[in-house]
């Protein structure tokens, strides 16, 4: 049986974000069951409950691993039940935990080769020692099989596509708009099978083309880009100048926005990730929370778990 476990449901910064001081921060570090905290952005995923591969190794991965039980050694003094990692892109929200990871624990490490190249050229990566953490490309539109880091295979496939993005923000210097939008394998989707079961990973996306949309259509489950409820969020808020799209990131809301897009496709369940401090879903009961679940789209929150 596949299994899904959100190891973290928010954007860069998490929730509430260390110098946000809005209303609903206030609320999540007072305890309020309405605004439930989160960690950065990831997934963890495993064909019999034993080896797991984490998508995206978020900044608060090792609180992540302490959060939850079946990430935790549990074979001698040195173990880990995770086998390897997929990134989905070379943001420092996506590859930062990869320094938790140092100690000499045998890992597959699974990226685009442009992903790969921005760790090959930042020495810090080399804690991670290639030795024992095997550094694997992933290849696009095309089925492949997850192996464990010693070859083995660990009943997981993924079948890795570009989606609409932007480079990594600290690519941006310099870049012209042509650049900093191309599509050269920075923003991944993901599609993850094993035996009957399958879903789709859609956590950073600037925008759902007819052929993202095609890809997703019918599928049993879907994770997408949640980070803002409308695109101009974070300049009416007062605490950002840049839109939705101008991060990468397609908002809930609008005329494009992923409520609209995804309604007709007839995926089964559709659920909400990457999910921004300033947007309002996160808290229960808000009207936008309600606007949201009556299209029938889900909030993902740490620990969540989906069987498939």
């Amino acid at each position: 049986m596949l299994c899904v476990r959100v190891l973290g449901a928010a954007a860069g910064g998490g929730f509430p974000q260390w110098n946000a001081n809005s209303e609903a921060c206030r609320k999540a570090r007072a305890g309020d069951p309405a605004a439930r905290t989160a960690t950065q952005a990831s997934i963890a995923v495993t064909a019999d409950e034993r080896q797991w591969f984490v998508v995206n190794a978020s900044p608060d991965l090792r609180q992540q691993i302490e959060a939850n039980r079946c990430l935790q050694p549990s074979e001698g003094l040195r173990s880990s039940p995770i086998r390897g990692l997929v990134l989905t892109n070379g943001d420092v929200d996506a590859i930062a935990g990869l320094l938790h990871l140092r100690e000499g624990t045998p890992l597959a490490l699974y990226a685009h080769a442009a992903v790969l190249k921005v760790l090959d050229e930042n020495p810090v990566f080399e804690v991670l020692d290639r030795a024992v953490v095997a550094r694997r490309p992933l290849v696009t539109e095309k089925w492949q099989a997850l192996c464990l880091p010693d070859g083995e295979e660990s009943g997981l496939e993924v079948n890795p596509f570009v989606v609409p993005g932007k480079i990594p923000l600290y690519r941006e210097g310099g870049a012209g708009e042509a650049e900093m939008f191309s599509a050269d394998g920075y923003t991944l989707g993901l599609e993850v099978g094993s035996g009957g079961g399958r879903f789709a990973y859609v956590a950073n996306c600037a925008s759902i083309t007819d052929d993202v949309a095609e890809r997703l259509r019918g599928i049993p489950l879907a994770f997408i880009d949640g980070t803002l409820f409308s695109d101009d969020e974070m300049i009416r808020q007062g605490v950002g100048k840049k839109t939705g799209r101008r991060m990468g990131h397609i908002s809930m809301t609008g005329p494009e926005g992923m409520i609209e897009r995804l309604k007709p496709l007839g995926i089964g369940r559709k659920i909400f990730i990457h999910i921004n401090n300033t947007n309002p879903v996160l808290l229960a009961g808000s009207p936008e929370r309600r606007h949201v679940e009556a299209e029938g789209f889900e909030i993902a929150y740490d620990g969540m778990e989906v069987r498939l």
